[in-house]
Order: C-alpha cells, then sequence, then structure tokens
C-alpha cells in the first residue's frame, strides 16, 4: 500500500471532507465505504479525481514466473 493515502478534514461546520491519494480506479469509492461505516455519514457530494479515470497496473508472481495485468 506504498504511495497511497487518505486524506479526512474535518470543517467547523462539521462537515467532512476526504481526498485518496495514489489510489488508481474505482478503488478509491471503497475509501468512501470505509469512511462512511466509521463515522455513520451520509455522502452529498463526490467529486472524481483524475486517478479516478486511471487504471492501477498489478503484478503477480507465481512460482517464479511474472505475470503482469494492466
Amino acid at each position: 500500500m506504498s504511495g497511497k493515502k487518505l486524506k479526512i478534514k474535518l470543517l467547523p461546520n462539521g462537515e467532512i471532507q476526504m481526498e485518496t491519494q495514489g489510489v488508481k480506479g474505482k478503488k478509491c469509492l471503497d475509501y468512501i465505504e470505509v469512511l462512511k461505516k466509521l463515522v455513520d455519514v451520509k455522502i452529498t457530494d463526490t467529486q472524481l479525481s483524475q486517478e479516478y479515470y486511471e487504471t492501477e497496473n498489478e503484478v503477480v508472481t507465481t512460482d517464479n514466473a511474472e505475470i503482469r495485468l494492466d
């Protein structure tokens, strides 16, 4: 999980702003679900960053063979 961050900002009016960094594609939406469960919040607005539209390359290693999923 290196390079992945979740920034949470609590505003004086009670709103919570959350931003993911280093999380590509639809995986960032999983972080919203975690926040909803942690603090029992209602999501009123979602703004998607450029990272949402990118894909994350995965590398799977099995028995000394490397497979790249792009």
